[in-house]
């Protein structure tokens, strides 16, 4: 049925599809890791300057938080009308979205200009930021996911993972480049508007390669077996079937993900507060060091996607979770040594252990769920544990420093988000056999309760 409705992808357009990914994700999250980043260095105080400088960052990544809190929202309303309308769509709308309010930050009045009305604008541009990028995760790494083969799944899926550190190597590169561009005067008056701007040109570049590629064959054949199914049953909302019928594998994508988000944050962005404040080095030094290892991190995230599809989702996920759990404490010796060296060691090796939990993350998390509630189902998974994870990491890292004066507590933060992060992964069934197109084919779901046909075909 579904095996036959499409042909295997040739190579050619399968690069195709993953750069329409690639470059949609990496916009993306340039936007997003340039608020973070502007949140460290500028922010506290353009927005709230009549706040202790601590607690002006404390202020800052709490807007910086807010954009989480809009992810789940995201997840839910692109979730569900990816799975009725198509991936492709709903990809299109969520770069419009992400690119419009990351310009309109970028013209946005200062505190010193508009009063206690900045950083309520500023705020309410993050929520639109943080609903846009809710929605693009899901549908970028599904449309690589349904166009490619299971035995390449791994590899071809982590493609569009890479746009993470590609954007953060944009958005760091950009602020780097400035800083050592611009005086500090200047770079807080007017310099930190350009990287704001320039996302407007680049999502017209990002519009322009994303509406070129096809919808997912395998939603396509999903969609017209709906079709056909309609006259003998109403067919169940995505998210209605999704907590019924795969709530469980909700759960265990919420909580591999802790430790992936948890990590990632306070490594790239409480990092820019502790190497400035703590360990005393320069902005610039502590930007340059984040630059380089996130293109170290790009390199070995489709390295580790290749594993998983030699040794299984699970095994790469867990090296992965338990080697930044067992990272922290040196990360932070490192970087309280002070030299540029330590820090770039210490940063590195962290993502490295991160990018083999993010790696296997896009086919592992895609692999869970049937086609019809696939984009909810991996969406849902993903952007509600950003609440509990992501979102507050850099608040809370900032306020064990502040409340503890080391970096001991934080250490112990993450290593609680990797312990949770290898129970979840532990409980998982290994996915990297599954065929997409032959749901029937795959585990069940909910051990010990039939899931019917229409649910696992849909």
């Amino acid at each position: 049925m579904a095996a036959s409705a499409s042909a295997p992808p040739t190579t050619r357009s399968l690069k195709r599809i993953v750069a329409a990914s690639l470059i949609g994700t990496t916009i993306e999250w340039y936007d997003f890791f340039l608020y973070g980043s502007a949140a460290a260095l500028v922010f506290p105080k353009l927005f709230f300057p009549e706040s202790d400088p601590l607690v002006g960052t404390l202020l800052s990544f709490l807007t910086y938080a807010v954009g989480f809190a809009a992810r789940p929202l995201g997840a839910l309303v692109f979730g569900h009308y990816g799975d009725r309308l198509g991936r492709k769509k709903l990809l299109v709308l969520s770069l419009l979205l992400m690119g419009g309010a990351t310009f309109a930050i970028g013209l946005l009045p200062t505190h010193a200009t508009v009063g206690a009305a900045a950083p309520v604008l500023l705020t309410v541009l993050r929520l639109v930021q943080g609903f846009a990028l809710g929605g693009e995760w899901g549908g970028a790494v599904l449309l690589v996911s349904e166009h490619g083969d299971a035995k390449r799944r791994g590899f071809w899926a982590s493609w569009p993972q890479t746009g993470a550190p590609a954007g953060q190597l944009l958005a760091t590169g950009v602020l780097s480049a400035l800083t050592a561009l611009l005086s500090d005067s200047a770079f807080g008056s007017w310099g930190w508007r350009i990287p704001f701007l320039l996302s407007g040109v680049l999502v017209i570049v990002g519009l322009w390669i994303r509406l070129s590629v096809d919808e997912s064959p395998v939603f396509k054949a999903a969609l017209a077996q709906a079709e056909a199914r309609k006259g003998a049953a109403a067919e169940k909302m995505p998210l209605v079937a999704v907590l019924r019928y795969h709530w469980r594998d909700v759960l265990i994508a919420m909580g591999a993900r802790m430790a992936e988000n948890i990590s990632y944050y306070v490594i790239t962005a409480f990092i820019l507060v502790y190497a400035t404040t703590a360990a005393e080095l320069s902005k610039q030094t502590a930007l340059n060091a984040v630059l380089i290892a996130s293109a170290i991190h790009f390199a070995v995230i489709p390295v580790w996607g290749a594993l998983s599809d030699r040794f299984g989702r699970k095994p790469i996920y867990l090296i992965g979770a338990v080697g930044v759990g067992l990272w922290m404490f040196p990360f932070f010796a490192l970087i309280d040594s002070s030299s540029f060296g330590s820090l770039l060691l210490a940063v590195t090796v962290g993502l490295i252990f991160h990018g083999a939990m993010y790696a296997p993350q896009a086919a592992f998390f895609s692999e869970m769920f049937a086609t019809r509630m696939r984009y909810s189902g991996a969406s849902i998974g993903a952007q509600f544990s950003s609440v509990a994870a992501g979102a507050p990491a850099p608040l809370i890292a900032t306020a064990l420093l502040e409340n503890y004066h080391s970096s001991t507590m934080i250490s112990l933060y993450v290593i609680a988000a990797a312990l949770i992060t290898v129970l979840a992964v532990v409980c998982a069934k290994e996915t990297r056999y599954r065929d997409l197109e032959n749901i029937e084919a795959a585990p069940e779901p909910d051990a010990g309760a039939a899931v019917p046909a229409d649910a696992r075909t849909a």
